[in-house]
């Protein structure tokens, strides 16, 4: 369980992850030690496990993205998921309920990589079908 501070200090990193020990301490009026010491628990403890870039929108609005459910032959499981962590392309893989086993999310330049990327994940020991829906709009993103 981590305490109200915690979670403040884990709100303002949410929001800016590169804020210095000193920023961070004037937004949440702690010490610098308490903050630093606070950072340090709830990395050794695994609440943070690391940070990350946040891509701004000029960025993201050139890319082209989609969720591409996947079906895994049962027994290949494993082998599949190490084959997709493989492909830089895919940002986050989740494994899912229902028809299919997973969803990836794909992230490409352009419409011709996007369709060279499910090729190569289509083609992948283990896939047995798998289902492409391209994002056209992001609403919002938290």
């Amino acid at each position: 369980m981590i305490s109200k501070q915690d979670e403040r200090l884990i709100s303002v990193l949410r929001s800016n992850a590169r804020a210095s020990i000193s920023e961070l301490a004037r937004m949440l009026d702690m010490s610098r030690t308490t903050v630093q010491s606070r950072l340090q628990k709830l990395e050794q403890s695994g609440v943070i496990q690391g940070y990350k870039v946040d891509f701004g929108q000029d960025y993201l609005g050139n890319l082209v993205s989609a969720h591409v459910s996947i079906k895994v032959k049962q027994k290949l499981t494993a082998k599949t998921n190490i084959a997709l962590k493989q492909l830089s392309n895919i940002a986050a893989l989740y494994a899912i309920s229902g028809e299919y086993d997973m969803i990836a999310i794909v992230e490409a330049q352009s419409l011709e990589q996007l369709s060279q990327l499910l090729d190569e994940i289509g083609n992948l020991d283990g896939v047995e079908r798998t289902n492409s829906a391209v994002i056209l709009e992001t609403k919002f993103q938290r």
